[in-house]
């Protein structure tokens, strides 16, 4: 288990991403310079002779597998369909060509959303196929566990050296912060600072505000990302996450004061909640020496500040119209 040779190339796939975007700050500060970065523009991984080429002629050596279409529970129950196929598409290509071509490690990113509904509490990586899963977006989690078993099946046919990470909730910098198609925490963070600029009276949130989620700053992630690539080499999922929890609720609230919002917080009901709780046993990871470093609290404010610098200190709804929100899957 050596450390990343700072000479060898790294390709780190989705780089402009959520997850991406800080692996590269990571894998920066640590001195690497031999980063292959491709856009979407440039390179579609979901086209399998788009893919080939960029690893005949790159040959990275070491492959960060953080490409992937994601949303929140509305994008992915409005589009089943996209999700398992461009998410299907881009990790069977990367892994088959990291695997061709000679790469001596990749890191994929999965999601919690890969255990089931009811899993026990907090969720052990054993958990992994023993139940159904959450039905708002089973199609993202198929993919992903399709993703899983790939890396699995290469490393028994072929000796080849993958590892599977298992997020929590992430959020910071480089977020998607999309009105409908975002995760639940920057979908907040839009909307209520969206409302305080227009003086809306309510903001409507989806669900009970009852259901716990786990929340991970993702420079945290991306250090135990590169902690895994360094120390890490099983074909067991392993976990990444804080070991602890809030509610929706307490998270709405939590984000509403960041942004300084003094108006009323309705929860809509008659919407999903998607699955109850999601807390992930962290065991693992920290036996391999891992502590997360950003308290949520904080991670908010660096986050708003990432939110006012990228879209700018006021963005407003056309109509001026509180819309609601959707919960996590």
């Amino acid at each position: 288990m050596n450390t990343i040779d700072r000479n060898a190339s790294v390709y780190v796939a989705g780089h402009r991403g959520l997850a991406g975007s800080a692996i590269v700050r990571a894998l920066r500060r640590m001195g690497h310079e031999r980063l292959i970065l491709r856009t979407h523009d440039e390179l579609d991984l979901r086209n399998q002779q788009e893919t080939e080429r960029l690893f005949r002629q790159e040959r990275p050596q070491y492959v960060f597998l953080a490409a992937a279409r994601v949303g929140g529970i509305l994008a992915n129950s409005t589009y089943p369909a996209d999700f398992i196929r461009d998410n299907l598409q881009i990790h069977t290509n990367i892994i088959d060509c990291a695997h061709r071509y000679g790469a001596r490690k990749l890191l994929y990113l999965g999601s919690s959303c890969i255990y089931p509904k009811f899993a026990p509490q907090p969720i052990k990586e054993e958990s992994f196929l023993t139940g159904p899963l959450e039905p708002t977006n089973d199609a993202y989690a198929i993919a992903k566990i399709a993703g899983i078993r790939m890396l699995q099946a290469y490393r028994q046919q072929y000796g080849f050296c993958g590892i599977a990470l298992m997020p929590t909730n992430l959020y910071g910098p480089g977020d998607s912060f999309h009105p409908t198609n975002s995760h639940v925490l920057p979908a907040l963070m839009r909307r209520f600072h969206e409302a305080k600029s227009n003086g809306t009276a309510t903001v409507s949130v989806w669900g009970t505000g009852g259901v716990r989620r786990e929340f991970l700053y993702v420079d945290d992630l991306a250090e135990a990302a590169l902690l895994l690539m360094e120390k890490y080499d099983s074909p067991e999922i392993i976990n990444v996450g804080t070991g602890e929890d809030i509610t929706i609720r307490e998270l709405a609230e939590l984000v509403s004061r960041t942004v300084g919002y003094t108006g009323r917080i309705v929860f809509d009901t008659s919407k999903p909640d998607g699955t109850p709780r999601k807390l992930l046993d962290v065991t693992r990871i920290r036996a391999l020496g891992f502590r997360p470093k950003v308290p949520l609290e904080q991670g908010l404010q660096l986050a708003y500040r990432s939110y006012r610098e990228t879209y700018g200190a006021v963005t407003t709804f056309a109509d001026g119209n509180a819309r609601s929100l959707d919960a996590c899957p």
